[in-house]
């Protein structure tokens, strides 16, 4: 019988059936306990081996490695793991991960799941098609287990049999003969699939069916499975990519943690390999041959991982340590980028909210920042210094518009996700807030702007004029502290009427300093242009009060109906 291109197609058609059906599987998991998850990772990571616990149980709810390590590298950046903690979690990760081989192992290949899975879809499709958003959640997860069992089935159908295709048995057999050599070259290999499909459970799923159909043996399987550790660390460094100093460390310490695991297990491989043929043969007894390798792997796979996290969570500080001399934090690089979120780190939704939120109190501060910096820049009188900072002051206001955009950007991909009625008022309050705020920015650039022209006409204010604008510059600054307490106020405790009450007292003192400029202009006081400039700067602080009020508006609007 010839295997033909035509059925190599379907083998790659029940690859990508598996695949999908691990992704919706996932997907759907991380969905339905999203904020949970959040809520066990920031309260289960109080030691080493809390973390690796919490990481074990994780990833055996949701089924994937990647996503764990990805969501946990998002949460370092974010700021609410420590580097410390995201290793614990990402040591359990990988035992957690070996859930999926041992799952596809017992249903795979000793029962066939497969000839319930359209029953299962039967069930799953009303609640896919729920407006609620749990159900939803629980029909996508039904759908995904469904097609990575059909796609399991299809895989082990639709995989050439060697035995009516010597041809082939011929050319794996070239490179299985070499000894040790073949032993790193399929750990090679497995490193490439899994870091070219990005899932350890499909490259897991096609070293079980190609050990089950005889093409390989179990040491090789086991070869593999040592790669597919080394090759799944590639999502969450990609990952981290376009995330700051500690997400990167994070990432790097998950791969430094593979490859020691790899390299002792290598230079242990044989008693290792045979310790475990011998536990499955002797205590385990499956029935067949067939079933008794897919179990070998699991076993192997399992017990490499758990001695591996009992041999380095000893080594965790240490492991901080060299990935933090590998990485070492430039902060001036990191001074003037998002912080808290990037483009690339979307765990799920519901969770990516909060970094988002930590990201826009940070854009906050730096906008009262950049106030300062107008405050300096108006008693500055050396012509040198006066042109870095208004340049600084420059730099900041594009700084705040890239902000602007890059968090509302971020905020519309959460978007894209289902979200709770709840979830969808934050943004819609969190987008209204950053516009805001990027308009105190431009505020802030308007002043400095005005005090440019006041600096180059070689003009000055009066005492008098100077004591109103630095009273008009405090009130401003404490109508930012108190929108800052509003914004970072989690427990509802801070009295937004503080902000009405300072906007007032703006108001009315602008009001005071238009009616007294008229008539000091009229009693040659100062000249018309410095009365220009003077009121411009007091119409700005005004201007950029209402800004403060209109964050504090959204801030507590959704305050106020999450509380109802």
């Amino acid at each position: 019988m010839e295997y033909s291109f035509y059925d190599f197609l379907k083998l790659l058609g029940s690859l990508a059936l598996f695949l999908y059906g691990m992704k919706i599987m996932s997907e759907g998991l991380q969905k339905f306990a999203g904020d949970r998850l959040r809520k066990i990772l920031t309260a289960m990571t109080t030691n080493r081996v809390t973390g690796v616990l919490t990481g074990v149980l994780i990833t055996a709810l949701i089924q994937s490695s990647s996503a764990t390590t990805v969501m946990v590298v998002s949460f370092v950046n974010a700021g609410l793991l420590t580097l410390s903690q995201s290793i614990g979690v990402i040591m359990g990760a990988n035992i957690g991960t070996t859930v999926t081989a041992w799952i596809i192992s017992a249903l795979g290949f000793q029962v066939d799941i497969a000839s319930f899975s359209l029953p299962l879809l039967a069930f799953g499709i009303p609640l896919l098609f729920s407006q609620k958003s749990t159900r939803k959640s629980i029909g996508e997860f039904i759908f995904g287990f469904s097609f990575l069992f059909m796609g399991l089935s299809l895989l082990k159908t639709n995989a050439p049999d060697l035995g009516e295709n010597p041809e082939m048995l011929s050319f794996v057999q070239n490179y299985t003969d070499m000894g040790y050599l073949s032993i790193l070259l399929f750990v090679a290999i497995g490193s490439v699939l899994t870091m070219i499909v990005q899932a350890s459970a499909a490259t897991m799923a096609i070293t079980l069916i190609m050990c089950a159909n005889g093409w390989i043996s179990f040491e090789l399987g086991a070869a593999l499975v040592l790669g597919e550790n080394i090759g799944t660390t590639i999502t969450a460094n990609l990952a981290a990519l376009t995330g700051n100093t500690q997400s990167k460390r994070a990432a790097l310490a998950h791969l430094v943690f593979n490859v020691f695991g790899v390299v002792w297990v290598l230079c242990l491989f044989t008693p290792f390999t045979e310790a475990i043929s011998w536990f499955v043969d002797n205590v385990m007894k499956p029935q067949s041959e067939a079933v008794a390798v897919p179990y070998k792997l699991s076993a192997f796979h399992t017990t490499f991982n758990i001695c591996n996290v009992l041999i380095l969570i000893w080594f965790v500080p240490f492991i901080e340590k060299t990935v933090c001399a590998l990485i070492p934090q430039k902060e001036q690089d990191e001074e003037y980028r998002l912080r808290f979120i990037s483009g690339g780190l979307l765990s799920t939704a519901e969770l990516s909210i909060v970094q988002a939120r930590k990201e826009i109190n940070l854009f906050a501060e730096r906008t009262r920042k950049m106030f300062h910096f107008v405050d300096d820049l108006l008693h500055t009188k050396n012509e040198n210094d006066f042109s870095k900072l208004f340049s600084r002051i420059e730099k900041y206001e594009n700084i705040s518009d890239s902000m602007e955009v890059e968090i509302a950007n971020y905020l519309n991909m959460v978007s894209d996700g289902r979200l709770s009625s709840e979830s969808k008022l934050q943004i819609r309050a969190m987008l209204r807030e950053v516009t805001e705020i990027e308009s105190i920015g431009d505020s802030c650039y308007n002043l400095a702007r005005t005090i440019n022209r006041k600096f180059k006409g070689n003009m000055d204010f009066t005492e008098k004029q100077y004591e109103h604008i630095r009273q008009m510059f405090q009130f401003t600054d404490e109508a930012l502290v108190q929108m800052i307490r509003i914004l970072e106020d989690d427990r509802h405790s801070v009295d937004v009427n503080q902000t009405f009450n300072i906007e007032n007292e703006i108001n009315n003192y602008r009001n005071q300093l238009k009616n007294q400029n008229i008539l000091d202009v009229n009693n040659k006081e100062y000249d018309y242009q410095m009365g220009v400039y003077y009121m411009d700067i007091i119409a700005e602080c005004e201007k950029l009060g209402d800004y403060v009020v209109n964050v504090v508006e959204a801030s507590s609007d959704v305050k106020e109906k999450k509380a109802s």
